[in-house]
């Protein structure tokens, strides 16, 4: 089986929720929607402390072209638009909403049944008016990949369904409970490109998954569904598009270089919902999951909710939680508290306990060469990591330090517990500052 370079094989932990299905969150009392929960500018907000809104309205327009707006979950009154403790770590500007439990739609978009009518911008401009971002983490803008440049055919659209972060599910859920309407959602993403064929990547350890999926697409045209190797990072990208399309993209290209674009299966389902149904984004699938939750639970959730009470409805934390993570183990995020709110990039919440903590220090590189080994991007991580800690800026940009898809394979497979992907997102934000610095001439 065609597979990518490099990587690893974490423990799946996926037993604690596969086989739930997808239940609605309880509507929150209130909702604090954040400003930025996307690649790009953050969105600019149209409402103000004491208005009325209605589920669905649009609350924040896009602050660019690489931004989108966001949307009301719930309909009420808006209670304040001020800064609260966000999943980065910081304290971000959002719009609390209280919730009146009635539910009153906005019917701003109107829905589009006869989708294969209507001009391709039209399709576009209405992905980009629902809010929609890619679902499976990144959560860069989804219209800006259905626009490429005239001089970059695609020829493929793939739809990423491998999911390889471990303990997540709820794609897994998506396409067992949904499997028509992410192909639907798949082939409105390969009209707005002009591809040719749609395939589904989806890790052979899912072949309910693989089975549901096939059923569905049996009757379509140019659609495939392919079994990729249970491997990590199987889910990222570069290396989905080499497993099942062959292409090896070269360094610091996009997948359009190759003739592709990639959509994650909750991104493909949104843009059904969007077009065919009128729905803005306003709720996603989450996976609440771990060994620290006493009962997991795959939820559909209404963004803005606070993570705490989402815990909560899985019936709680355990005593012995060591770290709440937003995301999965792998490339999520560790955050503060629980007191943030699940935004568009949301997949599952994790929490672990203390004892299954790892402690990274800053110890000596032993020069053993597994995480060079490992490194799905191929990348000269030890000897980045080394620079990094020296200060050598020029050295780790040389050494190709961008290109790091921070997966956390280095971090996974070091046996000096050095803090290998730490190092390579200090290096990143170095550089980056010193490219901006040299280009303003500071």
């Amino acid at each position: 089986m065609i597979t990518f370079r490099g990587g690893v094989h974490p423990p799946a932990h996926k037993g604690l929720t596969d086989e739930l299905a997808l239940d609605d969150a309880a509507p929150p009392a209130v909702v604090r929607v954040p400003l930025q929960q996307h690649i790009g500018a953050p969105a600019k907000p149209v409402v103000e402390k004491g208005a009325a809104v209605k589920l669905g309205q649009t609350i924040a327009e896009p602050g660019g072209f690489v931004s989108v707006p966001h949307h009301a979950p719930v309909s009420g009154t808006v209670k304040a638009i001020k800064e609260y403790p966000h999943a980065s770590g910081r304290a971000l500007l959002a719009i609390e909403i209280e919730n009146d439990g009635q539910d009153t739609p906005a019917d701003e978009l109107e829905p589009m049944p006869d989708w294969r009518a209507v001009p391709v911008e039209a399709l576009r401009d209405r992905v980009r008016a629902a809010g929609i971002v890619g679902l499976g983490g990144a959560a860069f803008p989804t219209h800006v990949k259905l626009s490429p440049p005239k001089d970059k055919p695609i020829h493929t659209v793939i739809i990423n369904g491998a999911e390889c972060e471990p303990y997540l599910t709820c794609d897994y859920r998506l396409m067992i409970e949904t499997p028509d309407a992410v192909l639907v959602g798949a082939d409105i993403v390969r009209r707005c490109v002009g591809a040719e064929r749609v395939i589904v990547g989806i890790e052979d350890n899912k072949p309910r998954a693989v089975e549901m999926m096939e059923r569905n697409a049996r009757d379509l045209d140019k659609v495939e569904i392919a079994a990729v190797h249970t491997k990590y990072p199987q889910g990222s990208e570069l290396q989905l598009i080499r497993a099942v399309a062959g292409a090896e993209l070269p360094k610091s290209k996009l997948p359009m270089e190759a003739g592709v674009v990639v959509q994650n299966v909750g991104t493909a389902l949104a843009i059904y919902e969007a077009v065919v149904g009128g729905k803005p984004l306003v709720d996603r699938a989450v996976t609440v999951t771990g060994p620290g939750v006493v009962s997991p639970r795959n939820l559909r959730v209404r963004l803005g909710t606070l993570c705490n009470e989402l815990i909560e409805q899985a019936g709680g934390m355990t005593p012995d939680v060591g770290r709440v993570i937003m995301g999965g183990p792998m490339m999520g995020l560790a955050m503060p508290g629980a007191d943030v709110p699940c935004m568009k990039s949301t997949s599952g919440l994790l929490l672990l306990l203390r004892h299954d903590l790892v402690s990274y220090e800053l110890n000596p590189c032993i020069r053993c060469g597994k995480c060079e080994t490992h490194c799905p991007a191929g990348l000269a991580t030890a000897r980045i990591g080394l620079a990094v800690e020296l200060g050598n800026i020029e050295r780790a940009e040389a050494l190709a330090v961008l290109e790091c898809i921070e997966c956390g394979c280095c971090s996974y497979v070091c046996p000096a517990r050095r803090p290998m992907t730490q190092l390579m997102r200090v290096g990143k934000s170095k550089v980056l500052k010193e490219r901006a610095r040299r280009k303003i001439g500071a």
